[in-house]
């Protein structure tokens, strides 16, 4: 059965440098493992809707119109993290290091207004940083096994949930149409409203009530 946009698909992948195939990305713990990546990092499939967004863009535009199973797919970089543009790399005088007490060197990862970087030159009283995302300009290589099409709707916005970082308790089907979600504490009137829009936009979703879940406290 091919996927279309607006499906919801359950995946493992893998993303790999083109040129060394060195592994940067995964879903899979032992890859993870073998490649050394972040240890406390959870490492499961992941639950996507198809042409959202919640992929890059060359990996998402490829699942449209493939059949479940196994894949590899190769993205060209502006179809991954992007060209490097060169109005990212920032001039940035020593004295505001000094005073975050860094000493910067070449190769060091800043952070610098809440904006990732690495510095490229140190001369002069003034600090080359690139805010460049690391992986720009770079050609990727993902294999990806399409484990299965998502259908349950309690499931789907449970998957929405997790992909925006939205913490809950798990969610619930209450009729045909009315998702219940727990949540830790009440949702401010707003957040709940966007929640919403997003939710019955891309399922089949009517209603969602958030549902304060007492027990979760202890």
């Amino acid at each position: 059965m091919a996927i279309k946009k607006g499906d919801f698909v359950e995946l493992d992948y893998t993303g790999k440098l083109a040129d060394d195939n060195k592994v940067f990305d995964t879903t899979i713990a032992s890859v993870a493992t073998s490649a050394g990546l972040n240890p406390k990092a959870q490492y499961k499939p992941v639950i996507i809707c198809v042409g959202e967004g919640q992929l890059l863009k060359g990996l998402d535009e490829y699942l449209e119109g493939k059949e479940m199973g196994t894949h590899s797919v190769a993205i060209p970089a502006e179809k991954a993290f992007g060209k490097k543009d060169a109005k990212m790399l920032k001039l940035i005088p020593s004295k505001k290091f000094k005073e975050a007490k860094i000493d910067p060197f070449v190769g060091l990862e800043v952070n610098i207004d809440n904006q990732y970087g690495i510095v490229r030159s140190v001369s002069g009283g003034r600090v080359t940083v690139d805010f460049n995302h690391p992986l720009a300009s770079k050609d990727l290589v993902y294999e990806v096994e399409v484990k299965r099409q998502v259908t349950k709707a309690d499931e789907q916005v449970a998957a929405l949930l997790d992909m925006i970082g939205m913490h809950h308790h798990g969610t619930s089907m209450e009729g045909e149409k009315h998702v219940v979600v727990k949540v830790h504490e009440a949702l401010p009137q707003q957040v709940a409203e966007s929640l919403n829009k997003m939710i019955t936009k891309l399922t089949d979703v009517e209603t969602v009530t958030y549902h304060v879940d007492k027990e979760s406290h202890h």
